[in-house]
């Protein structure tokens, strides 16, 4: 069973930078997309950012793009989510998913619902 691991959440001033982590324990593979995801309290998780296996094809939900870079590990089985000069309004946990196709899509997901597995999530706590 493929398990995911978030690190790299706490506390942050207002334009500090944090470097979010997800690692997965099993093996991944060339069809799949990994993303993060994060939860307002008392809220959905929504989506924030998305990456292909390769790590050349990325997708960003637009109240983070230009703050935030996701980007893959040489090993494949990394990704990493770059939050420079956070605002107060990220505070959320944050969550690390991966969607596994039998093929290749060239699109990459944006729904929660189409994601396989999901790591247990990192609180992140900006203050102003």
């Amino acid at each position: 069973q493929l398990q995911l691991v978030e690190s790299g959440g706490g506390l942050v001033q207002a334009g500090d930078s944090l470097r979010l982590s997800c690692a997965a324990s099993g093996r991944t593979f060339s069809n799949d997309t990994m993303g993060w995801f994060r939860q307002f309290p008392g809220k959905k998780r929504e989506f924030v950012a998305a990456i292909g296996w390769s790590g050349r094809s990325t997708f960003y939900a637009d109240s983070v793009k230009g703050r935030v870079t996701i980007s893959r590990g040489n090993a494949k089985n990394t990704i990493f989510l770059q939050m420079n000069s956070p605002r107060p309004e990220d505070t959320a946990v944050y969550f690390c998913a991966l969607k596994r196709d039998d093929v290749y899509v060239y699109a990459l997901s944006i729904s929660e619902g189409d994601y396989d597995y999901w790591g247990r999530g990192t609180q992140v706590t900006v203050s102003s």
